[in-house]
């Protein structure tokens, strides 16, 4: 499928209301068509069954749902995880805001299938200067790696990072918010003795008690946390 063909696909699918209700959830991305995710993915699909490394060779990036959809395509594809994870590193400089970052990484479900290589590809990631770079990592992490295996490495890693976007802070939340679900008495040790800053351990705490796998009697414990 040619690029511009695709292109004329994806302003077929477009839809005026979604593009203005994307707009208000990615404030400062101006490039939104208004596709819904669900068609973008069916359509995904479609070019991971044919030609898709041609398609992710010559993929014009012009687009919101340009982007989204190499996403989707990687995810999608079917390939050993070494060239995947080549693919990887080749999209993540064109993440731009948290919706491309956040759709890109639930899909990458290989990852699933390559734990410990994954868990390694993502290091670099963690450490970087780049704020959507280190949101792809902890989005990852807390994506597949919210498990025994990982866990206390993974609160490790969060407690490292010191970078003041507000995309990282706020994933950063979400990762401990997480933990907190599936391990309590491990993250709740991590929450009386971490490095993070005030408003990212407050944000954490936020997202712990809006849980509804939290019971009421420690979200009141949680809240008395709070840093003033």
């Amino acid at each position: 499928m040619a690029t511009n063909e695709i292109r004329d696909r994806i302003f077929e699918l477009a839809d005026e209301e979604y593009r203005k209700f994307q707009s208000k959830l990615c404030p400062g991305t101006e490039n939104i068509v208004g596709v819904r995710l669900p068609l973008l993915r069916n359509l995904a699909k479609e070019i991971a069954r044919g030609d898709w490394r041609g398609y992710l060779d010559n993929a014009a990036s012009d687009y919101f749902e340009e982007v989204m959809l190499q996403g989707m395509v990687i995810g999608y594809a079917d390939a050993e995880t070494e060239e995947l994870l080549v693919h990887v590193r080749a999209f993540v400089p064109k993440i731009d805001n948290w919706a491309v970052c956040d759709s890109f990484c639930t899909g990458l479900k290989f990852t699933k299938g390559s734990m410990d290589k994954v868990w390694e590809h993502l290091q670099p990631y963690l450490s970087s200067e780049e704020e959507y770079e280190i949101r792809f990592g902890v989005v990852m992490l807390l994506n597949f790696y919210v498990e025994s295996e990982y866990v206390d490495r993974l609160l490790m890693l969060l407690d490292g990072i010191k970078h003041e976007g507000y995309y990282v802070k706020m994933a950063v939340a979400w990762a401990v918010s997480v933990c907190y679900v599936k391990f309590p008495e491990i993250t709740a040790a991590f929450l009386k003795d971490n490095e993070l800053d005030d408003f990212t351990f407050n944000k954490s705490l936020q997202k712990i008690t809006e849980s509804l796998r939290v019971d009421m009697e420690t979200k009141a414990l949680v809240r008395s946390m709070k840093r003033k």
